[in-house]
């Protein structure tokens, strides 16, 4: 079955035109659709960084001072770092 055109009678048989009748239906749920798969890729994303922000080393990412009275390095509290 062919696409209908705009201006045509509307095949759910209500006998409008089809973009008064049900045209905006079936663009209501493209809109839908596409809005629904951006939260989820958004939600997945959100998510993703959630959890990396957990699984990250943090000792990694904190200052290091050398002090050359004791010949190692310490973390910004004093404490030796390995």
């Amino acid at each position: 079955m062919a696409k209908p055109g705009r201006n045509d009678k509307c095949p759910c048989g209500s006998g409008q035109k089809f973009k008064k009748c049900c045209e905006s239906k079936t663009e209501g749920q493209r809109t839908s659709r596409l809005l629904m798969l951006a939260v989820g890729a958004g939600l997945i994303a959100a998510m993703a960084a959630g959890v990396a922000s957990f699984t990250t080393d943090s000792r990694s990412s904190s200052v290091r001072v050398w002090d050359p009275g004791h010949g190692h390095y310490h973390d910004a509290n004093g404490v030796q770092v390995p």
